[in-house]
This record gives C-alpha cells, sequence and structure tokens, in this order.
C-alpha cells in the first residue's frame, strides 16, 4: 500500500493564515510563511495554500507569498484562489508552486481543467472541491461554500477527472473546522469510483478521525488546518499515532 500524505492546509486571507467553522467566524492563525516553514521541517508530506478570499473579491493569487513560501519549504506546495486562465496557472508555477488547485472558476467553464491539464500535464493540476448536503444530496458549493450549485458531487468529480485532472480535493463544507470527523462514507464511494487520488478536507478532531478517514474512506491523504494550527496534535505526533495503528506514513526525517 502507497504511504498516506498528511498536507497541512494554509487558508489564507489579505496575506495571513486564518480559520473559521463552515468559513464563517474567521481567524487570524499566523504568518502562512512561518507556517508553512514549520510544517514542511516537521515532516508534512505536501502544503496546500488556499486564498479563501481571491474569487469572493475578484483578486488573483499573489505570487509573491507563492514565491516566498516555496522558498523556505523543500515539499510540494499546491496552490489555489481566483486561478481562472492558465495564465494564472503558468504565473503560479513559475512562482514555485508544484500544483494548482481549481474551483470556482472550473465550476463556471469547466474548459478550464481541459486547459490547463493540456499545457502542464494532469499532475499539475488538483480539482477542489466544496459541497453540503442539501435535501439529502451531496450538492457542489462555489465561492468558499457560499453559493449552491445544480452540479452533483460524484457526477462533478468524474467528469473534472476525465477532463484531466489528476486528483481530487474534496471539502465537506458542512464539516469544515467543526473537528467532528469526516464523512468517511463519502470519500469511499468518491475512491472507489475515481482512478485518482483522493485528498479528504475537512472536520479532523482527532487522530482518530485522521485514521478513520485514511482506513474506512479510503483517502490516499488527509488535509487538515485547525488540529495543526491550534497544537491539538504535531505531525510527528500524528505520523507516529498513524503508523502504531499500521496505516504507512513517510517516515518523518
Amino acid at each position: 500500500m502507497l504511504a498516506k500524505r498528511i498536507i497541512p492546509c494554509l487558508d489564507i486571507k489579505d496575506g495571513q493564515t486564518v480559520k473559521g467553522v463552515n468559513f464563517t467566524g474567521l481567524r487570524n492563525v499566523g504568518d502562512p510563511v512561518e507556517l508553512a516553514a514549520g510544517y514542511a521541517a516537521e515532516g508534512a508530506d505536501e502544503i496546500v495554500c488556499l486564498d479563501i478570499s481571491a474569487t469572493l473579491e475578484g483578486r488573483k493569487t499573489f505570487a509573491s507569498l507563492v514565491e516566498r513560501i516555496a522558498e523556505v519549504t523543500d515539499i510540494p506546495v499546491t496552490v489555489g484562489g481566483g486561478i481562472a486562465s492558465v495564465e494564472d496557472a503558468g504565473r503560479l508555477l513559475l512562482a514555485g508552486a508544484d500544483k494548482v488547485s481549481v474551483n470556482s472558476a472550473a465550476v463556471r467553464r469547466p474548459e478550464l481543467i481541459d486547459e490547463i491539464a493540456s499545457k502542464y500535464g494532469s499532475q499539475f493540476i488538483v480539482a477542489a472541491i466544496d459541497a453540503k448536503k442539501i435535501d439529502g444530496k451531496w450538492t457542489v458549493t462555489t465561492h468558499s461554500g457560499s453559493r449552491p450549485t445544480d452540479r452533483e458531487l460524484f457526477s462533478w468529480a468524474r467528469e473534472t477527472v476525465d477532463r484531466g485532472a489528476g486528483e481530487i480535493l474534496f471539502t465537506s463544507m458542512d464539516n469544515d473546522g467543526t473537528g467532528s470527523g469526516y464523512p468517511c462514507e463519502v470519500y469511499a464511494a468518491l475512491s472507489e469510483m475515481l482512478p485518482v487520488p483522493v485528498i479528504a478536507s475537512g472536520g479532523a478532531g482527532s487522530v482518530e478521525d485522521i485514521a478513520r478517514v485514511l482506513t474506512d474512506g479510503r483517502a490516499d491523504a488527509a488535509l487538515a488546518a485547525s488540529i495543526f494550527h491550534y497544537g491539538k496534535i504535531s505531525i510527528p505526533q500524528l505520523k507516529a499515532r498513524l503508523a502504531d495503528m499500521g496505516i504507512p506514513v513517510r517516515p518523518v526525517l
């Protein structure tokens, strides 16, 4: 079995790392460059940086911030927020991003995925999907979960992969920031139907939550924020606990 990845997420607003519940009530939790450097040194497998206000405010992700983060880390960095064109993606690649994630812009114009994949390859593009349960159906949302769409999670995930996405990053907006655990049955279903890695996001509150989504949920990676930002557990401690449970993880060097 391939090693499972542990990925801290930096939700960035106005150049600072923030965290809230269901993307509301945001609190400043630190400088993203310092946090990224610290997590990389602790043994994180990747870093995800999401400019969560870029789409809402009509701005582009700050390439200068990406450059600074790339300079202090030696692990893959995925960047998302406000990416609406091949040119946006290319600007971030030049700034040091190893991958880009697309969300709202891809829902609005799905051809964006084809275009970026065609230019830079599927390994460079992550389809980030935010969804919440509405009337019993997992409904895709945009603009940091604030706008429901007419798309359904599973069909949209399949379409993004068919168009060239190399990974899926699914965030349950119902669970995000709550520390109540991941909806593991949803991740298991996505992993069963898709030929690409699935990253679980939204709800990690304990080691057991992460262990469960990596086993019962069959996710290839667990992305978390609050559990790391607020010092509930360190990455070395988490990896040691997961290894004790028989879950394959990359060792902390």
